[in-house]
């Protein structure tokens, strides 16, 4: 990599987000809430969750039913930040298994464009355990490219260099008198839990007993989703609700 190429991925990092490495990969964690992994142009996004509110809607509960425009739209800044090479989404891409036949023509047409000179990956998750008909893309359970493992939902007890979604991270923190809540990617450097980027996504306060699980216990990290910038705490020092 030449030295320009260096300097203007470190000032990318600097200014959208920070550094971290699972399994002795150093990947790009934007506040965005996605990976970026330089070395293999790989783009990593968790839980879209696309057209969950025409999922409800179905239900008799009425959403805006902008949050599939809206999403795309976030992971087209993201894509246009790093042209990556490839892209995956850790599964629960779409809110149920008829998400992808409910996409307005507009969405569609946003997703192929998305797509265009990009290898595209749709883990599949539980919300949406079948291929998706019509959206192009490949469709595995599971993702393993070099040291790191990309899957849906997290194993149990440090499964090393294992980069997951599904329990959609929340850490809560008191500083100077303020207590503030916000995603955050969850960490112990062996293994990742990325924060839900869908734009009807909730989240589970890292001091569930599910983190517990997949970690072994709170000797693990919050970074903290921030205006340009990471915070980190460990989940030891986090709140719960």
């Amino acid at each position: 990599m030449k030295t320009s190429e260096v300097s203007a991925e470190t000032a990318t990092v600097r200014q959208f987000g920070g550094e971290i490495r699972i399994a002795g990969v150093t990947l790009v964690a934007d506040c965005g809430g996605a990976l970026y992994w330089p070395e293999e142009g790989i783009l990593v996004v968790a839980d879209l969750h696309l057209e969950k509110g025409s999922s409800f809607a179905k239900r008799g509960v009425f959403l805006p039913p902008y949050d599939t425009a809206a999403t795309l739209a976030r992971l087209g800044q993201l894509i246009a930040r790093y042209a990556p090479r490839c892209v995956i989404a850790l599964g629960d891409n779409f809110h149920d298994g008829g998400g992808a036949d409910r996409l307005q023509g507009g969405d569609r047409d946003n997703i192929r464009a998305l797509q265009r000179g990009h290898d595209w990956v749709w883990i599949t998750g539980n919300h949406d355990p079948e291929p998706a008909e019509g959206i192009g893309g490949f469709f595995p359970a599971a993702l393993a490219i070099g040291a790191l493992t990309f899957r849906h939902e997290p194993t149990a007890k440090a499964w090393n260099g294992e980069i997951a979604g599904h329990l959609h991270p929340v850490a809560r923190v008191t500083q100077r008198g303020r207590t503030v809540s916000r995603r955050c990617f969850a960490t112990n450097g062996k293994q990742a839990v990325m924060p839900a980027f869908g734009a009807y996504t909730g989240g589970l306060n890292i001091r569930h007993p599910a983190f517990v699980e997949v970690f072994g216990g709170i000797a693990f990290t919050a970074h903290m989703l921030g205006d340009g910038r990471l915070y980190a705490f460990t989940a030891k020092r986090c709140m719960s609700d």
